[in-house]
């Protein structure tokens, strides 16, 4: 196979990578909408679009940020560029700039329960088919891994054979999806689907950047640092996900409203939750 790979319609050259991208914002998009048909959302239709829209918009705006400062070296020559500045987006930017544009937006709104629980399996999915891009975009995409002498390493079109760390971030996305999957089927908090997501991506590339090629700092690059910040954040949180046990039942009636994807209980139904989190 050769890498990138493209298919010329006569003078237009489409990329496999744009394709799949497209894909993935359409096919989560249309799996979000299924997801909020089949539940009884709590939220007004107002107020669900106005936090989608605010995902967007933060996830947009974290994305590219987050992105600017994986090479610091060349932000400090391109940092007046607005072509560079506009060309690179990173996935962990955008999921913690959109939950954090999706918290102020609450705040404004004066919406205190979680309203995460809508995204989890858009966003595995989307990831994951947006990865078989990436992976199809070959070198020009740096989602590649650091070269490897294992049988499955993949050339990119250098010669060198590296980890598909695309392939190995699809791999894990299909184990979480099942994961989330079994979660919605038991008892649980209202915003557990959507924590579990995003607590167990950011492990996930903490550890898989560390056989990228990036530019560190004290041992880690930026994504990473900023992987490890967010997971300390919602550090009260890892306990009782990773747990899981006979207890789910008691906390997820006891402690905070239950999920938004299941329907509640008529005594359940005004309780508020934790405001800080998604």
């Amino acid at each position: 196979m050769r890498f990138p790979l493209e298919w010329n319609i006569g003078a237009l050259t489409v990329s496999a990578h744009f394709i799949r991208e497209s894909l993935a914002y359409t096919i989560a998009f249309a799996c979000y909408n299924r997801a909020r048909r089949q539940t009884r959302d709590f939220l007004p239709a107002e107020d669900r679009w106005s936090i989608v829209a605010a995902a967007i918009v933060g996830a947009a705006l974290g994305s590219r940020v987050l992105n600017w400062f994986e090479d610091p070296a060349a932000l400090l020559v391109h940092w007046a560029d607005p072509v560079w500045l506009m060309s690179g987006k990173t996935i962990v930017g955008g999921l913690l700039g959109g939950t954090v544009a999706v918290e102020w937006v609450k705040r404004t709104l004066g919406i205190a329960r979680r309203t995460g629980d809508l995204f989890d399996l858009p966003l595995v999915i989307g990831i994951a088919v947006g990865r078989i891009g990436c992976f199809f975009a070959g070198l020009p995409d740096n989602t590649y891994g650091v070269a490897t002498a294992l049988p499955w390493g993949v050339d990119f079109g250098d010669g060198i054979r590296r980890h598909p760390t695309q392939l190995y971030e699809i791999a894990f996305l299909i184990c979480l999806g099942m994961f989330i999957r079994w979660i919605a089927r038991h008892p649980h908090r209202e915003g557990d689907l959507f924590r579990t997501f995003l607590i167990a991506y950011l492990a996930f590339r903490l550890a898989i950047d560390s056989i990228k090629p990036g530019t560190t700092v004290v041992g880690l690059t930026v994504i990473q640092w900023a992987c490890l910040a967010a997971i300390l954040a919602w550090w009260r949180d890892i306990p009782y996900l990773i747990s899981r046990g006979s207890n789910a039942e008691s906390w997820a009636t006891a402690s905070v409203p239950i999920s938004s994807t299941t329907p509640p209980s008529p005594s359940a139904r005004n309780v508020t939750g934790d405001v800080t989190q998604r």
